[in-house]
């Protein structure tokens, strides 16, 4: 899941240049900057893997080393208390969370570990994360001097560049984080810029987010939200076994579907207010969570992602947010993709 930018020293700039340009390059070059906003959190003890199986909605017990999952935190009744990603580093577990998830993430481990032999880190201070993203960003790095022919979706690989030890992860939608002590991280920088890639800045991001269809807990999934509403079925493990909420899931998988699901909108002005409720034939059926409005080559596109009820809401499908018209559209969204 692409993630954007809450702040960093790179990135805490709306905008570093145009941001039609900034879009423009994430869509069909390499952008880059800082992930400050991402929080690593490192579980050892011998009962991590154990335990964290039974927490998270992804299977976490059979990662081999350098691989890993996206999954959700979820409470006893169902419901998505956070995301996160979980790394099988071979001796520890690595969790990349937002860091406006972590005190309650730490919160909700410390309740849930009792007799169990496993030790949380919050090791944040102690690595810089760079992001590169677009289509050439593999060709941004190989430039660079990194090797990335056989990292796979969620795969990371310890390296060693130019005698600065780090790590390479491939995250999703052609993009690839590096970890690295903070005091390497303006040299690494500098040498992926001279490589081609150019800074973008959070607006940008934001809107490259939407385009690709990708939810922000606490924006487009909430804690009222269940897993299967959101439409991001690489979250779950339908066979790993037991965890908090998992009851839940499995009652929703075994009825065949749920009433609602995320989607995105193609809206024609005016535009809604996030939040706006979504209408046919004049009874709410879903609500809009993000908009935004696409700087295309040569045009503009206003666009929003929500939720709506199944059964009034196939693809192509015309209804309201508000006094807008909008139309049901697949993710990512075409107009940019393709």
């Amino acid at each position: 899941m692409l993630t954007t930018a809450h702040n960093s020293e790179l990135s805490s700039i709306r905008t570093i240049g145009d941001i039609r340009a900034e879009f423009q390059t994430l869509v069909s070059g390499c952008g880059i900057y800082d992930l400050s906003w991402r929080a690593k959190v490192k579980l050892t003890g011998q009962d991590r893997v154990r335990w964290l199986n039974g927490m998270v909605t992804n299977n976490v017990k059979d990662l081999v080393a350098g691989h890993g999952v996206y999954a959700f935190l979820l409470n006893p009744q169902g419901h998505i208390l956070g995301d996160l990603y979980a790394y099988q580093r071979g001796e520890s577990i690595w969790l990349d969370i937002d860091v406006t998830q972590v005190a309650r993430t730490l919160q909700i481990f410390d309740r849930y570990i009792i007799m169990d032999d496993v030790e949380v880190e919050n090791v944040t201070d102690k690595a810089s994360v760079l992001c590169v993203s677009g289509p050439k960003a593999g060709e941004v790095l190989r430039t660079a001097g990194f090797e990335t022919a056989e990292l796979k979706p969620l795969e990371l690989r310890d390296l060693e560049w130019q005698k600065i030890p780090l790590t390479l992860v491939h995250k999703e939608y052609n993009s690839y984080e590096i970890w690295l002590s903070p005091e390497n991280a303006g040299q690494v920088r500098d040498v992926l810029m001279q490589s081609g890639a150019v800074p973008v800045g959070t607006a940008a991001l934001d809107l490259y987010r939407i385009a690709l269809g990708v939810p922000r807990y606490g924006q487009d999934i909430r804690e009222r939200d269940l897993p299967q509403e959101t439409n991001q079925e690489q979250a779950l493990n339908f066979s790993k076994g037991c965890y908090v909420g998992q009851e839940i899931v499995e009652r929703i998988r075994s009825r065949g579907a749920v009433h609602r699901t995320f989607t995105g909108f193609l809206l024609e002005a005016p535009l809604p207010l996030v939040g706006a409720k979504i209408q046919a034939n004049g009874k709410d059926v879903g609500e809009i969570t993000s908009i935004a409005v696409l700087p295309l080559k040569s045009s503009e596109q206003p666009v929003a992602l929500g939720y709506i009820r199944r059964e009034v809401g196939p693809l192509g499908k015309e209804v309201f947010a508000g006094e807008s018209k909008a139309t049901v559209a697949e993710l990512p969204f075409k107009i940019v993709f393709g």
